[in-house]
């Protein structure tokens, strides 16, 4: 590999094997490193492959203390993983800077102020139980006391990260169609519907994992035509909904809903209905 840009001493911007552009941290990479010279591969100990602007990429990761940058890696992977996903290689770069600039702000005296509490608790639950643990031994591992609010910014991070969204932007984009999916069910059920139910819970997180799905091409695809049969007659209004839902999602996202996905969304709204009855019961 060739470097393209020295930032610091620890990070540079090279060209791979494959051609493209990628950023690479390690303790002494750039150290005394020029424009054109090979990288020392054995000092490499992160890759970063950005889609585009790979100088800011550089200049983010450049401007994070080494350890800092390890620490937050490390426990925010293992956050990821206990939520049943992968990290994100880009991921780790915005929520390390995140946490970068939340440790600049507070040492400026300037904490921020997040004012989304009750709508992620109310969409992302588990993002939300699993960003107050990280932010909690962030702060005992780090020696700070970030504010709690922070655990609001880290609990979207999460649900970047599990979803697989190109940016923040579009992981906003995804947790408002939930938003929206949800305000659909309350208007559909009316009182009976619990947000904070169990039952919703595991539908949300149905929805991250279809966002997931979406944000790769691929869609469940496990030719079960007979169950939706089964389920059109058994549970129509479940079944009803779902297309509704269906229309939505493919309205928001710009493609196609496969029938096995109906079927799959239909499932859930019908274990919501049961719990919805046995709630009353």
């Amino acid at each position: 590999m060739q470097i393209l840009r020295v930032f610091n001493n620890n990070v540079v911007l090279a060209r791979d094997e494959l051609g493209r552009e990628v950023v690479l941290t390690g303790r002494g990479l750039g150290f005394q490193a020029r424009p054109g010279s090979a990288v020392r591969e054995e000092l490499i100990a992160r890759r970063f492959v950005p889609a585009d602007n790979p100088d800011s990429v550089g200049q983010v990761l450049a401007d994070i203390p080494p350890e800092r940058l390890r620490l937050v890696e490390e426990l925010f992977a293992e956050a990821v993983r206990d939520l049943g996903a992968t990290v994100p290689a880009l991921a780790v770069v915005a929520v390390a800077d995140h946490v970068h600039q939340a440790i600049e702000r507070v040492a400026r005296g300037e904490p921020m102020v997040y004012p989304l509490r009750a709508e992620v608790a109310h969409l992302h639950p588990q993002e939300l139980a699993m960003a107050e643990r990280l932010l909690a031994r962030l702060n005992e591992r780090l020696g700070l006391d970030l504010p709690q609010g922070e655990a609001i910014a880290l609990a979207m991070h999460l649900f970047h990260a599990v979803t697989g969204s190109a940016s923040m932007a579009e992981t906003f984009v995804q947790s408002a169609l939930i938003g929206q999916i949800f305000d659909t069910l309350a208007r559909a059920y009316g009182d009976r519907f619990d947000p904070a139910s169990i039952d919703a819970a595991r539908f949300a997180a149905h929805l991250r994992y279809f966002f997931a799905r979406a944000r790769t091409g691929t869609q469940l695809d496990d030719q079960v035509g007979a169950v939706g049969s089964a389920l059109q007659a058994r549970s129509p209004r479940a079944y009803q909904l779902a297309q509704r839902l269906r229309a939505l999602l493919e309205m928001r996202l710009d493609h196609t809903v496969s029938d096995d996905e109906v079927v799959y969304l239909a499932l859930h709204l019908t274990r919501l209905e049961s719990g919805m009855s046995r709630a009353r019961a």
